[in-house]
């Protein structure tokens, strides 16, 4: 992306898709590098009245942000049931 649509609102990205799962909110966010997609996501739930935010980054890589997006899930989802709210903890 050129520095002029940089500082003048260059096209948006995608909004990512949420989805919940056993309570928790879960946002992919996967993060592009030189060899593909890193899986990452960002999980919060409400706890006591506070928003509570875990962020999930995994050294594995893949070519296509859609497949990184769903592994990002697929793991989030995994990590909530290992650990449900001891995420924050």
């Amino acid at each position: 992306m050129s520095l002029l649509s940089r500082l003048f609102g260059g096209s948006p990205k995608p909004e990512a898709t949420t989805e919940t799962y056993e309570g928790f909110r879960i946002i992919p966010e996967p993060h592009s590098g030189a060899g593909g997609y890193k899986i990452a996501a960002r999980i919060e739930k409400e706890v006591g009245g506070e928003l509570k935010t875990h962020q999930l980054l995994r050294a594995d890589t893949v070519q296509s942000a859609e497949e990184a997006e769903a592994l990002s899930i697929r793991k989030a989802k995994q990590l909530i049931d290992e650990q449900g709210e001891r995420l924050f903890g």
